[in-house]
């Protein structure tokens, strides 16, 4: 699939803004889901009080309602007999001509069921609706007959409004007059009540929904930031890395020219100079044989003896390029054959110690070691004026350590204020490719200079063991 699709293939840096954004997601997912279940959560506490108060209220509106109708009559029924017919016929009368609002009535019941008073639904009067229930399932006659034995109280149930006859949620208060056996309450639909609590559950999801956009837009842009601020810190690293690499291949190439000059002046200075001296020795030898001379011998001795420092000093220059000691016998033996020549060469006498320890060094610090050693001596013989140089390795808790020093001049600090030459540079980057440490001390006038190059134990190989004769591997 990525071979068909390969603008999917991510890159390093978009695989990191990736692993950068994915918590930022997920910590915004967690939180806008905790606010909506927090806000929701507090928005139907909020909403039940709500509805909770408002059947309060209709609920203490029904109580005032039939409190006030029963004081009207009062008079009536306190003085009449359980059997007046004519004084509940009165009473009936002024039940049926209280009617308020659009929906609102009083209503009788005897106890057996039947109804005596509805003046909004008067096609139920004389009917028994004992077992009436609504669609709920609630028997509503039944139900409020018994509140009113029991004295007076609250139903909640589903009634035909008359205006319309489809059903609705009422609130129905009922009270008892218990000599005439009579069940006497009103009711009010609460569907505006319904309607208001509906509305503010609305509400909350619309508010929800936009806390929800809010937080998505706040992410978006946090996340546009990210990846921007990524994506000029990438183009502004690799602008540094590509100047960087431009300045480091300018050092290769120079460090190359450099050593090519060194190598061609080795030889047209050493080896040219002597092989131009053995082929004026072999011509001279030449001629003193054909004219028959007797001394024409030490000629070619002499060329001989010049063709032998030729093939020394090629070997010399080849040992300068790669020591094969180093790879055959080791770091320790490779500085120790350096030094000697270093000692042969300029006269400065020069100490070297060692310590053999069981670890061995992987090839790429052994050759950075060695090219630092190499590098040194050269800058001792150079520019110190030193007559005593000491060069020591060793192993330890933290990795090999190189410590070369002279009794020289030291390095100028004005120098090193222009920048250390390729030389020091050389060293620097040789040992920072193998995650080491690289210190320079030295004061013009005190004690000369002192080399010391560290690398970690990550460039420790360890021991051969199966080897009794590398048991104690040198470095």
């Amino acid at each position: 699939m990525l071979r068909r699709l390969p603008f999917l293939r991510l890159t390093y840096a978009h695989k990191l803004s990736l692993v950068a954004a994915l918590p930022l997601i997920l910590a915004v997912a967690a939180i806008a889901s905790l606010v909506a279940i927090q806000s929701r959560a507090l928005a139907e506490r909020e909403i039940r009080a709500l509805e909770v108060q408002l059947i309060e209220a209709k609920k203490a509106e029904l109580r005032n309602y039939v409190t006030q109708a029963r004081n009207g009559f009062y008079f009536i029924y306190g003085n009449a007999a359980p059997n007046d017919e004519d004084k509940k016929r009165q009473v009936s009368q002024i039940l049926s001509a209280m009617i308020y609002g659009d929906e609102g009535f009083f209503f009788v019941y005897d106890y057996d069921g039947t109804i005596l008073v509805s003046p909004r639904q008067t096609e139920m009067i004389n009917v028994n609706h004992l077992a009436l229930k609504d669609s709920r399932g609630t028997p509503v006659v039944a139900s409020l007959i018994d509140i009113a034995r029991q004295g007076d109280g609250y139903l909640t149930h589903l009634w035909p409004k008359p205006s319309n006859g489809q059903e609705a949620e009422m609130i129905t208060y009922v009270t008892s007059f218990p000599s005439w056996r009579w069940a006497v309450g009103t009711g009010v639909f609460i569907d505006d009540v319904l309607a208001t609590v509906a509305t503010a559950r609305a509400d909350v999801e619309t508010r929800v929904r936009r806390t929800f956009v809010y937080i998505s837009v706040i992410t978006l842009a946090a996340l546009l930031i990210v990846f921007l601020s990524g994506m000029m810190i990438n183009i502004r690293e690799r602008r540094l890395a590509d100047a960087k690499l431009k300045r480091l291949t300018q050092r290769v190439f120079d460090a190359q020219e450099e050593e090519r000059g060194r190598v061609a002046r080795e030889l047209h200075d050493g080896i040219s100079q002597i092989l131009v001296g053995v082929r004026f020795a072999l011509d001279s030898a030449r001629r003193r044989l054909d004219n028959g001379a007797p001394d024409a011998g030490k000629s070619l001795e002499q060329g001989i003896d010049n063709l032998g420092t030729a093939i020394s000093e090629v070997r010399r220059i080849s040992r300068d390029l790669r020591p094969g000691v180093l790879d055959d016998l080791g770091l320790g033996p490779a500085i120790k054959s350096l030094r000697d020549d270093f000692e042969t060469r300029t006269g400065i006498e020069t100490a070297f110690s060692t310590v053999v320890f069981r670890n061995r060094l992987d090839q790429n610090a052994k050759i950075a070691l060695y090219r630092i050693a190499q590098e040194a001596l050269t800058n001792i013989e150079r520019h110190s004026g030193a007559t005593h140089a000491s060069i020591d390795l060793r192993g330890h808790k933290k990795g090999a350590t190189l410590r070369i020093s002279d009794n020289g001049c030291g390095v100028d600090p004005s120098s090193k204020n222009r920048g250390p030459g390729i030389g020091l540079r050389n060293m620097q980057e040789r040992v920072e490719q193998l995650d080491g440490s690289l210190r320079i001390l030295s004061v013009k006038g005190s004690t000369g200079t002192i080399i010391e190059a560290t690398v970690p134990l990550s460039h420790l190989l360890s021991p051969e063991t199966n080897d009794p004769s590398l048991s104690r591997v040198q470095v």
